[in-house]
């Protein structure tokens, strides 16, 4: 048994499998149970046949889910799992993570789950730069409660809940992790299993919070959501692909596959702009940026009506300490040079003004 190295640093220290694993190993006994047509489906055949490219034993993978259709996720993968509540999945997860370094931990959440009740949480771990990965699904709409508004659903919308039209300004869920300088925010779609497959890989390889927003389509209660981004006829121009080192093009490519248009920095506003594909100032995609200014920017780019375009992949990956391996290197740190470690950690608990009542 060894410990993880590259390409996977952020599960250093988690013991690894080196017997050749399959999807099959991490598909659990139960029926799954999501409506017909489900995006959700598709997120979980990418993440069981992802998870044996780990390289790691199945007892050392924790998912930890909250509440809502999502969060089911736990009982349909054959690692440890916990369904916990609603919203505190990241409070839980930073617990396991901090005591068990031997673990791989991740979180699967809504945008209900995780920005409404959860929102406090949420971005607490993001800030922390605790070591676990957030696979945020969302559908803009209640799934589980029968299609109420969430917190991502666009002004005016007709739920239950809003029968004459939404007037709450939604969250953006890539703008939100970056103002709380979460250090990996991605964002991805469950029907492109490359892309997915792809972003899912390089979240696990950082070491500290990598949130993965999922365009996930709810065919039941807000089906189409996400029809801009999906459809042939309309994907070129409202996917906005970010590859770190490549000029950020997208739309209708020419005969050298250069994208019809192009991100350029917009001095108007201090913002960014489209601009033509061929325009000198088109931006150069800089994910490991410190500054995360250019990645918010980016961010706003979709708006909060009706989607009509999106950027899609990586927007930040940077490198800072992360919260568990602080904690742990302070615990490490008062044992060190003690005969009795367990009596200094005691005495590190207790402080300096220590009262005894006989």
């Amino acid at each position: 048994m060894t410990t993880q190295e590259l390409p996977f640093p952020g599960l250093a220290g988690v013991p690894t499998n080196d017997d050749p694993q399959n999807r099959k190993e991490y598909t659990s006994d139960q029926e799954v149970r999501w409506c017909p047509g489900c995006g959700d489906y598709a997120v979980l055949a990418a993440v069981q046949g992802f998870l044996p490219e780990l390289g790691l034993r199945r007892e050392n993978i924790v998912f930890v889910s909250g509440i809502g259709c999502s969060s089911r996720f736990p009982y349909y993968l054959d690692t440890y799992g916990m369904h916990s509540i609603h919203g505190r999945a990241p409070a839980i997860a930073t617990g396991i993570a901090t005591a068990r370094e031997d673990l791989a931990v991740w979180v699967v959440t809504g945008d209900g789950d995780a920005l409404s009740i959860g929102g406090n949480h949420l971005i607490h771990a993001m800030r922390r730069n605790v070591n676990m990965t957030i696979l945020l699904f969302n559908n803009r709409i209640y799934g589980l409660t029968k299609g109420q508004y969430s917190p991502t659903s666009e002004p005016g919308k007709i739920t239950k809940s809003t029968p004459v039209g939404s007037v709450d300004h939604p969250f953006n869920p890539v703008s939100l992790a970056l103002g709380a300088e979460a250090s990996f925010v991605a964002r991805t779609i469950d029907s492109d299993r490359k892309h997915l497959t792809a972003v899912l890989s390089a979240a696990a390889a950082h070491r500290g919070t990598a949130l993965v927003e999922i365009y996930q389509n709810c065919p039941i209660f807000n089906d189409g959501a996400f029809d801009a981004v999906k459809e042939n006829d309309t994907k070129a121009d409202a996917i906005i692909p970010l590859e770190h080192g490549a000029p950020i093009r997208f739309g209708v490519q020419d005969e050298n596959g250069v994208g019809s248009k192009g991100i350029a920095r917009d001095d108007a506003t201090g913002g960014v702009k489209v601009v033509a594909g061929d325009d000198p100032g088109v931006l150069i995609h800089d994910a490991h940026n410190p500054d995360p200014t250019i990645a918010f920017a980016l961010s706003r780019l979709t708006d909060a009506g009706i989607l009509h375009q999106a950027p899609i992949g990586i927007f930040r990956s940077v490198e800072r300490p992360t919260y568990d391996d602080g904690a742990r290197q302070q615990i490490a740190t008062a044992k060190a040079g003690q005969d009795d470690p367990s009596a200094a950690l005691a005495s590190l608990i207790a402080g300096k003004d220590t009262w005894t009542v006989l």
